[in-house]
């Protein structure tokens, strides 16, 4: 009961991972749900996560979620524990999606489609009588006396097409319509208009898990280059913020990877200052260890050019690249190189300099970055602070984490405690 009224009728507005779930448990608890999304099918976002695999969430343990959450980690302690990885996968299995777990504790469905997520999820839904309405756009949020009663609909008549507005009233609703990130899968800023209309202030969005652009020219000809077992620094006016080892690629505008999107979610507050990347191409050797290797191979080629005796320590593209930014001649000859020479080059090896210039727009995010302040909202139910019968969940909220499942795990728990609570 709530103000004397049954709570048995809710909407869910947005049919990504965090309103399906969120419909799927509202209705499980006896709930009345209809499920509203903009789109022409559900989990459009969902399909292209993990390159089209779905990486839906990460078996590490339970209290390892919140060291990859980099905003509001604190906020989710009652989402994690209530609805915790291990319950997700429990959950996948139980409704006919069986899983695999890979590296990193990533885990996937067995078939690696992401449409097969989605179909686990729709046929819940179906099984759970939860009414879709899909190419359904929300207009307003319906509010009096500082509590939410239902939503207005734009409705195009299909004899006149004139628009209508159409008023559907609810007990509870379920805002999760996700981020800005992906707008070709129709995401888009509605939510935050909805969080507004309700009186939340809304943290500044900006895109995350996204490559770096680079001021260096010869991106473009290191473009399509994967380094796999590489350790990148990054600097903000000289001060080291951020390090990390493994795999990053070379692109026509600058940098992106494994190491480098994680990274861009960390280095937003850093942005009014001066960036740089430096590269170390052989992590595994110590600088004295580089220095054998280095006077090894130029025992072998002592006549040869300078450029062209790299090739058994490097990529061959990043031989100019490695020269020009030492500062030495490449068409001096190996034994006229002097030990200060040699010191340079291996210091320029475990130190290859970049300028980062900023990130990509958008179209090229995992994830937004901001959203409705979490402070405004109840953590234990999803619940508006501000404005009784009003929950959030997912993307729309100011909530992220890094790659590796972790923010589908914030969607899914986000999800279902507002489905159980509402």
């Amino acid at each position: 009961m709530k103000d004397g009224v049954d709570m048995s009728k809710v909407i869910v507005i947005g049919g990504g991972a965090a309103g399906m779930m969120a419909a799927i448990f509202a209705a499980r608890n006896g709930k009345e749900v209809i499920l509203l999304e903009q789109n022409e099918k559900l989990g459009k976002k969902l399909f292209i996560t993990g390159k089209g695999r779905c990486n839906f969430t990460n078996a590490c343990d339970t209290e390892d979620l919140f060291q990859n959450v980099v905003t509001n980690p604190k906020f989710l302690y009652s989402a994690f524990y209530s609805f915790s990885n291990q319950m997700v996968m429990d959950f996948f299995e139980e409704i006919g999606l069986p899983y695999k777990v890979e590296r990193g504790n990533r885990v996937f469905p067995v078939s690696d489609h992401s449409s097969d997520v989605i179909k686990v999820l729709e046929k819940e839904l179906r099984k759970q009588k939860v009414e879709i309405l899909l190419n359904t756009k929300v207009k307003a949020l319906i509010i009096e006396n500082n509590i939410c009663r239902g939503v207005e609909l734009t409705e195009l008549d299909i004899e006149d097409k004139t628009k209508h507005v159409k008023k559907l009233y609810a007990d509870s609703v379920i805002v999760a319509t996700g981020g800005v990130s992906y707008p070709r899968t129709g995401a888009c800023a509605d939510g935050y208009g909805f969080a507004r209309q309700a009186g939340h202030a809304i943290a500044d969005r900006k895109p995350s898990l996204v490559p770096f652009e680079l001021k260096d020219s010869c991106c473009t000809d290191l473009m399509g280059i994967s380094l796999k077992n590489v350790s990148a620094v990054i600097y903000a006016d000289g001060k080291k913020i951020y390090s990390d080892f493994g795999e990053m690629l070379f692109t026509h505008f600058g940098v992106s990877g494994p190491i480098i999107i994680k990274a861009s979610a960390y280095i937003h507050k850093y942005l009014d200052k001066k960036l740089s990347l430096t590269l170390d191409l052989k992590p595994a050797l110590d600088e004295k260890q580089l220095d054998e290797r280095i006077l090894k191979d130029f025992k072998l080629f002592q006549n040869k050019q300078l450029k062209n005796s790299l090739d058994k320590l490097l990529l061959r593209a990043l031989i100019p690249v490695v020269i020009e930014k030492s500062g030495l001649d490449g068409e001096k000859k190996i034994n006229e190189i002097t030990k200060e020479e040699r010191r340079i080059l291996g210091q320029t090896i475990k130190n290859l300099p970049f300028t980062i210039t900023g990130l990509r727009g958008w179209d090229e995010a995992i994830i937004t970055k901001g959203g409705v302040k979490v402070k405004e909202v109840d953590p234990g139910t999803m619940e508006s602070r501000l404005t009784g019968g009003l929950y959030f969940a997912g993307e729309v909220l100011d909530l992220d984490a890094l790659t590796g499942g972790f923010n589908l795990q914030i969607a899914w728990s986000t999800g279902y405690l507002a489905g159980i609570s509402c």
